[in-house]
């Protein structure tokens, strides 16, 4: 493998003048194509041609940088847009990784010819719909679905952002067979795993899916004060009931990793003085094998019998999302091994991971591979997210290293 040395300052500069950008708290606010996610757009778009790329946005907001060598090229990147008053390495982190891998490899004589390409997916955190510029990419976003998508929290509808952005009308990238060797994203773990066990770098296995639904119980809405117990049909009641035994169930049947969240239950009519007649359950279980999300929706279903069996109320199972767990290259990862190996002896770790990335679409096209950097605390999702200085700088040696062996390798 070619040595590669990125600077490390350099990164966390890259990151500091990004955190300003929306800045909240100690992290960000900067939804997809809201004003601050455009600036930070701009931000990425004026800094591609430090590593010999020609910047463009598409149709659907995705910031490409190409380099115009013939020969191998990897595209690598990340988002750069969070969640609501979220937390600042969240997508962010594997852009910065991303630039700073293209800046030191392509303006490299020992990699002339060959490139990292650096790729920003637009709305990789679901404002309008989750992974939305990487399934544009790869095919899985029609222009009906863009039609109807709107912001989830405010409404905005996408075309109108789309419009504003400047970007309507533009061609949506697309996969160009044979163009790259694979994709390779860097993002910070969301959980403890690698801080618990004292280890610098995660060599993710696979994405797991995520299996969604929706519960709606029927009761009967009554007067809270007139009503006796013993002829009551409480829809809250027995929302909570079915989110007990799940909880108290799932553990026999669910494999080592497997995660399941109760997100939303709301109640109709939602009152003080008023037995609710109708819940909603919005229900979610994630895994990475396809055998122990069947056996999970099995088991859901029967709970659910159980409890029409038993009665008062009559609950109903609407299944909104069941994605296909995304496994990552095999030779990729051992490519990132032996970059980690090199930075970071005896400190890696195989593991799935969790959380949904862009990785997982692109997988789909062609060879992926991720890597994880510790979370501080296991927290994301939230301003308070962090990972040391020391650890950004150790990921991004690594990564600079995996995209090189990639590449000596094609």
């Amino acid at each position: 493998m070619a040595h590669v040395e990125i600077d490390g300052r350099r990164v966390l500069a890259d990151l500091t003048a990004l955190r300003r950008i929306g800045e909240y708290k100690t992290g960000v606010h900067r939804p997809a194509l809201t004003a601050e996610h455009l600036q930070s757009i701009e931000w990425l778009v004026a800094r591609l041609p430090e590593a010999k790329l020609t910047a463009s946005i598409d149709g659907i907001g995705n910031v490409l940088g190409r380099s115009n060598c013939a020969g191998a090229k990897v595209l690598a990147g990340s988002h750069l847009e969070s969640q609501r008053h979220a937390g600042w390495l969240d997508g962010p982190l594997g852009i910065v990784y991303a630039l700073e891998a293209a800046r030191v490899i392509n303006t490299s004589a020992a990699f002339a010819g060959k490139a990292v390409e650096v790729a920003s997916w637009c709305d990789e955190e679901g404002h309008f719909t989750s992974l939305m510029g990487s399934r544009s990419y790869v095919g899985q976003l029609d222009e009906d679905e863009i039609d109807r998508l709107a912001d989830i929290a405010d409404g905005r509808r996408l075309r109108d952002c789309l419009a504003a952005a400047g970007v309507a009308g533009r061609p949506r990238a697309q996969v160009e067979e044979g163009r790259h060797i694979g994709f390779i994203e860097a993002h910070i773990e969301q959980g403890d795993v690698l801080e618990s066990s004292d280890l610098k770098i995660g060599i993710v296995t696979s994405i797991v899916a995520v299996w969604q639904y929706r519960i709606v119980i029927e009761g009967m809405q009554n007067h809270a004060g007139t009503t006796r117990m013993a002829v009551r049909k409480d829809a809250g009641l027995a929302a909570a009931r079915l989110a007990v035994a799940i909880d108290e169930t799932f553990p026999g049947i669910a494999g080592a990793r497997s995660v399941w969240t109760t997100g939303r239950i709301a109640l109709d009519p939602g009152a003080p003085s008023i037995i609710p007649g109708q819940a909603e359950m919005l229900f979610q279980f994630r895994d990475s094998d396809v055998v122990v999300l069947e056996r999970m929706e099995r088991h859901l279903e029967g709970l659910i019998g159980e409890a029409n069996a038993k009665g008062p109320c009559r609950l109903k199972l609407e299944k909104l999302r069941k994605a296909t767990p995304a496994e990552m290259s095999g030779d990729f990862q051992s490519a990132l091994q032996i970059a980690a190996e090199r930075h970071a002896p005896g400190r890696s770790l195989r593991m799935p991971s969790g959380a949904i990335h862009d990785a997982a679409r692109l997988s789909t096209r062609m060879p992926a591979g991720m890597m994880f950097v510790p979370s501080i605390g296991g927290i994301s999702h939230h301003w308070s997210e962090n990972t040391s200085d020391e650890d950004i700088v150790l990921g991004a040696r690594v990564f600079a290293s995996w995209a090189a062996e990639l590449l000596s390798r094609a």
